[in-house]
């Protein structure tokens, strides 16, 4: 007898899952998967904007598109910007949201207040939030009134060398409550006996989340990890609205911002489509190692 294929035991083991599934693949498809396609074909063309019904000729021109992208010092300057975003950002996020929540998950007093309080700046408005850290961080904010002269100049968001590090830590700080919420949940998962087993045998709070808890929570890291990437690779508002565009001579512009000033403000949507097709491969590329990793971590 000929045995079916994936799709074909999925569709016969799974009617009501498929059924259930269908819409959300039917919204990808319409949402991402188009879009995405539209993109890599804009980008092998001499795309331009029209007025709605007009017949133009928009030709083929191969990778000249992406040739003109990667000449650009401004979008290689982005792409080493998102790079220094994510060496600040991945580790911080991965460290202070794994602490954080291990503390919170220990019977200690006002422990839902923690919680939510952590959280509340992940679902709070980003212009809201941005007007704070621009009041904190600007020539004459609280930081550099702590600081004293000890305070850059020129100051943080306007320096070349401190903008893109001060977009990261508040990204970090912004995010922190949702990765919080992960790590919560992987910790429900690590097995109190582990910790019982650690304890007989000598092992402190210290040893005991070094070879108990980071082990176990290790595919919620994993996770962690993952998206905080797809975050740093998707940069826009925070700098954008930080430091006004870019930063001082593009200190903090990321490939979105490039592509938005590039495909939109300049009108050059097959341009901004390269650098899109560009970042979307370095993320795949990303996501696979991530997954290799997963899977030698598991076996």
């Amino acid at each position: 007898m000929r045995s079916r294929g994936p799709l074909g035991r999925i569709l016969g083991e799974h009617p009501v899952g498929t059924a259930f599934v269908t819409p959300y693949v039917v919204f990808l498809a319409a949402v991402f998967a188009y879009p995405l396609g539209f993109a890599v074909y804009m980008s092998f063309h001499d795309y331009f904007f029209a007025a709605p019904g007009a017949i133009v000729d928009r030709p083929f021109v191969g990778f000249d598109n992406y040739v003109t992208v990667l000449s650009d010092p401004a979008v290689r300057r982005a792409f080493g910007n998102v790079l220094v975003f994510l060496v600040i950002n991945v580790p911080l996020t991965v460290v202070l949201s794994l602490l954080l929540a291990n503390a919170l998950n220990a019977a200690i007093r006002w422990r839902t207040f923690f919680r939510v309080s952590y959280y509340v700046p992940y679902v709070t408005a980003s212009v809201a939030v941005v007007g704070v850290w621009l009041f904190l961080f600007n020539s004459n904010g609280l930081v550099n009134s702590v600081l004293g002269p000890l305070a850059p100049d020129p100051s943080w968001l306007v320096n070349s060398s401190l903008a893109m590090p001060t977009v990261a830590i508040y990204v970090t700080w912004k995010q922190l409550g949702f990765f919080i919420l992960l790590y919560l949940a992987a910790l429900q998962n690590v097995s109190k006996d582990l910790y019982e087993a650690a304890s007989m045998d000598g092992a402190g709070r210290w040893k005991s989340f070094l070879n108990v808890t980071v082990p176990g929570v290790r595919p919620a890291t994993t996770l962690v990890v993952l998206l905080a990437t797809v975050t740093g690779a998707n940069l826009f508002t925070e700098p954008y609205l930080l430091t006004g565009g870019g930063g001082p001579d593009g200190a903090s512009a990321s490939p979105v911002l490039i592509m938005y000033q590039r495909g939109i403000e300049q009108g050059n949507p097959d341009v901004g489509s390269a650098i899109g097709v560009l970042l979307v491969i370095g993320v795949l590329l990303l996501a696979l190692i991530e997954r290799r990793f997963v899977g030698k971590e598991e076996s």
